[in-house]
């Protein structure tokens, strides 16, 4: 007899709906560390496409360990293109980080490609979710999340009329890129840096929009206080913290 089985939920997105703050666990994550970081009690493991060494083999794997710990599997791709959005969430990926949404046309475009027919264009294949999931094509479309990347200074502006785009689930605002795109490459602590990403969130949650963005201990609360509710958290820090003191205390 055949088996089936349920539709995998999307914790992060779950967790937002219910309220709470959605943690992305940040890092060189593959399918051996997704198994410790589910452990852990993230919501989701971040994959990274756009600057990282993870190839199309390996995806699938590490989606799979997501969703054995119950946790989302975050896809940066590495440029708005509908069939790597397609091939990414083919592979089993809970939701699409889409760099550089400037434009309503951008933001329509990724939110389209990742939902089938009639809510979007995703083309309709039997991917590895589908398989023994009864109403399958729907049940996609209610668990997927398109996060749209906000890390140009010129978006900012253009955040009052892309929140009204219709099925952008998380506008993230991304730090280095967007010091990047002011001319402070590599500073991300310079007051006009830190006063356009706070524009930025503010102008997200203004428009009705969940707002996201990269987080550490130092900031997190105030990323908390004004309404973010959805952080990415590089944990390699902790590493390299705790590894420099452990050695500190070894050697002194």
């Amino acid at each position: 007899m055949a088996r089936e089985r349920e539709y995998n939920t999307n914790q992060l997105k779950k967790t937002i709906e219910e309220g709470g703050v959605g943690i992305i666990a940040n890092g060189p994550n593959n399918s051996e560390m997704c198994d410790f970081l589910g452990h852990v009690g993230f919501d989701a493991a971040f994959v990274d496409f756009e600057h990282g060494g993870v190839s199309w083999s390996e995806l699938a794997d590490i989606t799979r360990a997501c969703e054995l710990w119950g946790m989302s599997s975050v896809v940066r791709v590495n440029k708005l293109d509908e069939a790597q959005i397609l091939r990414t969430l083919d592979q089993g990926a809970s939701a699409v980080m889409i760099p550089h949404v400037i434009t309503v046309a951008d933001a329509e475009l990724a939110a389209n490609a990742c939902k089938y027919p009639p809510n979007g264009t995703r083309g309709v294949a039997g991917s590895r979710r589908a398989y023994g999931v009864d109403d399958y094509f729907r049940k996609s479309d209610e668990e997927v999340q398109c996060i749209a990347l906000i890390e140009d200074f010129e978006a900012i502006e253009n955040l009052p009329e892309l929140t009204k785009v219709k099925g952008i689930d998380i506008f993230y605002v991304a730090p280095s890129d967007m010091a990047a795109s002011m001319g402070h490459t590599g500073n991300t602590s310079h007051p006009e840096v830190q006063e356009a990403l706070e524009r930025a969130i503010k102008l997200i949650i203004k428009g009705g929009g969940v707002a996201g963005t990269l987080a550490n201990d130092s900031n997190i609360e105030k990323f908390l206080a004004m309404g973010v509710k959805c952080v990415g958290v590089p944990w390699p820090m902790w590493l390299k913290q705790s590894g420099e003191a452990f050695i500190e205390k070894t050697r002194s």
